[in-house]
């Protein structure tokens, strides 16, 4: 555990906790676009955070902690936005609803081009048996 002094006021301390394979590069894995890692922890967002909060810059917790600086400034702006600071920013509600509804506007597209597919397929093979039937 370590423990964060909130901004040089003593009576504002933070604790914040080191996770687990966070902080260790043989824990990444490879992937197509180069290095991935797993998501950090909501309770490690949070801590850092409120660390942010009790006074410290989004660069001094980059350089003492493993996420970048813009992630950071990123899960700063995502909280404000979903405590209603940010009206500018989609809340994580709005973001999960706005991915769900893009999931599924692609599965009925998908859909409707299978069976735009299928009519045509099934309008041929009708006029095909029509032009049989008549020539008998």
């Amino acid at each position: 555990r370590l423990k964060e002094n909130g901004g040089g006021r003593p009576d504002q301390a933070v604790e914040l906790t080191r996770f687990g394979g966070h902080y260790s590069v043989q824990d990444r894995r490879e992937s197509i676009m180069g290095i991935t890692r797993p998501p950090y922890p909501a309770e490690f967002k949070q801590q850092i955070i409120e660390l942010y909060r009790s006074g410290r810059t989004p660069g001094q917790l980059a350089k003492e902690f493993e996420p970048t600086e813009v992630t950071i400034r990123h899960w700063i702006s995502q909280a404000d936005a979903d405590e209603g600071h940010r009206p500018d920013v989609l809340t994580s509600t709005e973001r999960d609803e706005l991915r769900r509804l893009r999931r599924e506007n692609k599965r009925l597209q998908t859909e409707r081009d299978i069976l735009a597919k299928a009519t045509a397929w099934f309008a041929r093979e009708t006029d095909a048996d029509a032009g049989r039937s008549s020539r008998s």
